[in-house]
């Protein structure tokens, strides 16, 4: 390696880490609040390490401000939108990708309009059909919601991957005497794992953070989703920050653990997207 590859590779090894500090320190930032008091954050040490850790800012958040029953809200509506979303998705977009019949590709541009639909113009409408029918003040209608709006992006990325996949692995499947489910759950599955994945990811990072559906649709604090509920603790005059950032920190660690574990998952999946390309 010659120099000038040398301090070429060193210059983008300190612009990477200098991105990745600023990517990283409003997480650091926001621990370090959650370990202090009101008093101690707007004396100056803001952004400093605490004089005291302050567990209980933890106990008052989770326990006394019902954190913990907004995380499992969160995590029930999460986990089922996922499930419904992925069944879905991926039934429709092998429909689409994988088998011949007319109007496939007619389908498909019915559910893409569905991204260019922006969640603000359908609120009131879905309140009013709400309301009408009962189902304001669930978690039913939540997830409903979510599954609509998740269903376009999914369907869209999984058909993408599908489409690209020679059909001689299907045809070699049904030589062999395989069904059309078996080669689905078999072959093509196992195939656009990272696929799944990067949806799957997607979908939650977008179901976890959602606040507007979620704000208008629940009103009822023991049925409230972590966005909403962290809201809800910001009182009239005065709000105590460090169970706020407590807060903070406990619906952002499922983000955190998620990402981590499957981060290889969605790196294929680029690579993939990129060779495909």
């Amino acid at each position: 390696m010659t120099i000038s590859n040398k301090i070429k590779k060193l210059l983008l090894y300190i612009v990477l880490g200098a991105v990745a500090i600023i990517q990283i320190y409003p997480l650091v930032w926001m621990i370090l609040i959650s370990f202090k008091d009101n008093n101690e954050i707007f004396s100056g040490n803001i952004m400093g390490l605490p004089k005291r850790f302050l567990w209980q800012n933890y106990v008052v958040a989770i326990r006394d401000a019902k954190v913990g029953v907004f995380f499992l809200n969160s995590v029930k509506v999460s986990v089922l939108t996922l499930f419904f979303t992925i069944c879905l998705s991926l039934c429709v977009a092998y429909a689409i990708s994988r088998l011949e019949w007319k109007n496939s590709k007619t389908v498909l541009n019915f559910f893409l309009l569905g991204i260019m639909i922006p969640s603000q113009a359908v609120i009131m409408p879905i309140y009013e059909l709400a309301s009408k029918t009962h189902l304001l003040n669930t978690h039913f209608l939540l997830i409903c919601v979510y599954i609509v709006f998740a269903l376009p992006t999914s369907i869209y990325i999984l058909s993408s991957f599908m489409s690209g996949l020679p059909r001689e692995l299907e045809e070699s499947a049904y030589i062999d005497g395989a069904s059309i489910y078996r080669a689905f759950f078999s072959i093509i599955i196992p195939i656009i794992k990272p696929a799944i994945v990067s949806v799957l990811i997607l979908n939650f990072i977008g179901v976890w953070n959602e606040f507007m559906f979620a704000f208008v649709l629940i009103n009822t604090d023991s049925l409230r989703t972590i966005p909403v509920g962290i809201q809800s603790l910001v009182g009239q005059y005065n709000t105590n920050w460090g169970p706020m950032a407590a807060a903070m920190v406990v619906a952002t660690i499922p983000t955190v653990i998620i990402y981590t574990i499957f981060s290889g998952q969605i790196q294929n999946s680029l690579i993939v997207g990129s060779v495909k390309g």
